[in-house]
């Protein structure tokens, strides 16, 4: 077995002495520019872009290889997300080798959301200071389009905050690829093309991306302000077991924003967690280890009543 990697921190959350005003993390937001005024013109055409050439895609119709292809993608690649991006990078939710740590930041990279750095602290960042208007990233309160897509278009995130994953700035191989993002997505053109020629593209890397980015999107908007609470926390999380499915068990939002370390976000048997199984039979195959589960306390305690 490869030699295993200490993170040498307890969490990567650890509680902030103080939110800081919008300010302090970045230039303040205007709702009067609106949400897409922010972005460069490269960014806006290349969002609305791809946008387009789903539209394409489906006047044309699939193919019965295009639609597997896609799906497939989409599988895959929203698994570099939830089981890499989020439980891993985010939130050390389970240990791993620092080979296997690799092929986790290379399959997130695939799926067109910038680097695992970037992703980590940026969502790190988010469980600190969560709804608060002006200073998360991605708070529901400066309304649905904001918290949905808004946010990546606004500048004062388009960085990495290093000081937020400082565990993983350790590692030059993930630094690389967190500044070379743009690899993942032309890595997977290149696969896409070989298998399906363009049409191939098309399904598997341009309709799976779009399809990806919205369900990946509905968790910081939707799960907000559509479900149930189970637990009181200090923001809006929800849980919703339509998002749960989409999106491989990441619609448990309010168990997560309850206990955020937890590998297992579907607390109870019934609350399906499609990553919470991948990483079960990763562990049973000795390429992961130490997942963490919401101790019996941890599941009674703060309920809403």
């Amino acid at each position: 077995m490869a030699q295993p990697i200490e993170s040498g921190i307890e969490s990567p959350l650890s509680s902030s002495p103080g939110a800081p005003t919008p300010g302090e993390v970045g230039a303040d937001f205007s709702e009067a520019e609106g949400w897409f005024a922010r972005a460069g013109a490269l960014p806006k055409t290349l969002y609305l872009s791809l946008h387009a050439l789903c539209l394409v895609a489906l006047w044309n119709g699939p193919s019965p290889g295009d639609l597997a292809l896609c799906a497939g993608m989409f599988f895959v690649r929203m698994f570099g997300i939830t089981g890499g991006y989020h439980r891993y990078f985010s939130h050390k939710s389970f240990k791993t080798s620092r080979v296997f740590q690799f092929v986790l930041a290379l399959l997130g990279l695939t799926a067109t959301q910038k680097g695992p750095l970037w992703w980590a602290s940026h969502h790190r960042h988010h469980h600190k200071y969560s709804d608060q208007p002006g200073i998360d990233v991605h708070s529901p309160k400066e309304g649905f389009l904001h918290s949905h897509q808004g946010w990546i278009f606004n500048g004062r995130w388009d960085g990495t905050d290093i000081e937020q994953v400082d565990d993983l700035a350790r590692y030059p191989e993930l630094m690389w690829i967190n500044q070379w993002h743009i690899v993942g997505p032309v890595m997977l053109g290149v696969i896409c093309f070989a298998i399906g020629g363009w049409s191939g593209v098309l399904w598997g890397l341009v309709v799976s991306t779009v399809l990806l980015w919205h369900a990946t999107y509905s968790i910081n908007s939707l799960a907000h302000v559509w479900g149930s609470r189970r637990y009181r926390t200090k923001d809006t999380s929800r849980n919703n077991w339509m998002l749960a499915l989409l999106t491989f068990g990441e619609g448990w939002h309010n168990n997560h924003h309850h206990y955020c370390a937890s590998a297992r976000q579907g607390f109870y048997w019934w609350e399906v967690d499609v990553t919470y199984y991948i990483l079960r039979v990763l562990s049973a195959l000795g390429l992961i280890w130490d997942l963490r589960e919401p101790p019996s306390h941890i599941l009674r305690a703060n309920r809403v009543r």
